[in-house]
């Protein structure tokens, strides 16, 4: 009898000690804002189930998280900008963990699990939506129609590669794909907002995550004339290096054609032209046409436009690749918008990665990439844009960039030199700067 009752406790005592060595620890959270949700990322050591519900007056959202156990307090936490006013948590039935947001506001939630990656372990997602921004089911959204007006702003969409719980690659020394594509498109972007025509759009302005589609979403939101993607390449031998640009392949321009084709019931499609083309009363047979020669079309434009860029960046930088390539990213399969992905050299690269971490490097290759794209629409300018106006009238110049630059804080003769891609010494000679770099915050600088 005592030794049955050994063995029973011996077996207790076991099956206690494998569920504590099963249990998922849940070691620490992360927390992102974006301009439509706030994202809320568990690390875990394994997979969970879990289940997450609301509760209301006053607003709180419940996260059950079964067999686990909290290694790491989350009121480090920053709360500011998001609607969750505070973070508490305790452990549930001896096995579980229970975390309650209180919130400022109501929200709309979703939560799902991701597996691991190269970054990160397991991972719980909590997605809490801003009232009225929560996504549905996922559709193709009509490109805006440009303003009826003569005179128009050409729009370019530019993309921030990767972004909050996505970094991209990790390089040499540490440096982060999504940082380096963010300085780079937002350098870009004030080009453009400072070229007299053309007005840039930036898919993303800070550090959080948006999905691949909704990249274009956006762009087609905004009615783009051209998207570009800003990313930095990584390989595992760090000998690879250098700068690349890709346009849409034919695989990938057919994919996307059928996925177009299968939502036509469901969305209000506009490919092409000024007015745009509705797929909604279109047989299946012509809808096919139509999408066909639009993304033949929309993929002769990318083309030349890469072309342009590929050229601008390599005057000044070392091209991975001579020719622009071709292949079925996902950010490239707007039918009716131009769209090219730049690889702004390897991260991977020891050289590459010191270079992208520089902020005089990173503003030569966005003036490139504007140089490119703005020259592109110089040679073949949409219609009804103040572009083919001054074209037609033969009034078109090559840039409108002010030529005075007024010194801020943190500014450099190199950076202000590569901004205006001009030469440091003709910089020196024609503001009568002797010293190597002797400027000043709120020196006014004349920009040869």
């Amino acid at each position: 009898m005592l030794g049955r009752l050994a063995n029973t406790s011996l077996i207790v005592l076991l099956l206690l000690v494998a569920g504590i060595a099963n249990a998922t620890n849940i070691e620490g959270a992360r927390l992102w804002r974006s301009p439509e949700k706030t994202r809320l990322v568990f690390d875990l050591t394994g997979s969970v189930n879990h289940k997450i519900f609301s509760l209301s007056n006053p607003s709180r959202l419940v996260i059950d998280v079964d067999g686990s156990s909290l290694k790491q307090s989350l009121s480090s936490l920053t709360l500011t900008n998001t609607p969750i006013r505070k973070v508490r948590w305790a452990k549930r039935n001896n096995n579980d963990v229970r975390i309650v947001l209180d919130l400022h506001e109501a929200v709309s939630p979703r939560s799902f699990l991701l597996k691991p990656n190269s970054t990160y372990g397991h991972r719980l997602v909590v997605d809490l939506f801003d009232k009225g921004k929560a996504s549905a089911k996922p559709t193709i959204p009509p490109k805006s129609s440009p303003a009826p007006v003569q005179g128009r702003d050409i729009i370019v969409a530019i993309d921030a590669g990767h972004g909050g719980e996505d970094p991209g690659a990790i390089g040499h020394g540490k440096a982060r794909e999504k940082d380096v594509t963010l300085a780079i498109a937002k350098e870009v972007a004030a080009l453009f907002n400072r070229e007299k025509g053309f007005k840039a759009k930036l898919t993303r302005t800070g550090d959080y995550y948006i999905s691949l589609r909704e990249r274009t979403q956006i762009a087609r939101k905004h009615g783009a004339d051209l998207f570009v993607s800003i990313h930095a390449d990584a390989f595992v031998q760090p000998q690879a290096r250098g700068m690349s640009v890709f346009t849409l392949s034919k695989r990938g321009a057919s994919s996307e054609t059928a996925r177009w084709l299968a939502n036509k019931e469901n969305n209000s499609d506009l490919i092409g032209g000024e007015e745009g083309v509705s797929l909604d009363d279109k047989d299946g047979l012509l809808a096919s046409v139509l999408l066909d020669l639009s993304m033949t079309d929309t993929q002769t434009r990318s083309i030349k436009a890469g072309k342009m860029v590929l050229s601008e960046l390599g005057k000044q930088n070392r091209l991975h690749k001579k020719q622009v390539e071709q292949a079925a990213f996902v950010v490239l399969k707007s039918p009716d918008i131009p769209s090219m992905l730049v690889e702004t050299g390897f991260i991977t690269n020891p050289e590459d990665a010191r270079k992208l971490k520089s902020h005089s490097h990173r503003t030569r290759i966005a003036h490139s990439i504007y140089t490119g794209i703005r020259d592109f629409f110089h040679h073949q300018p949409p219609l009804g844009t103040l572009i083919a106006q001054e074209k037609s009238k033969g009034t078109l110049v090559a840039s409108s960039k002010p030529r005075k630059h007024k010194v801020r804080s943190g500014d450099t003769l190199s950076d202000i030199a590569a901004r205006y891609n001009v030469s440091m010494s003709g910089l020196r000679r024609i503001n009568g700067i002797k010293a190597a770099d002797h400027i000043q915050i709120g020196q006014l600088l004349e920009i040869p």
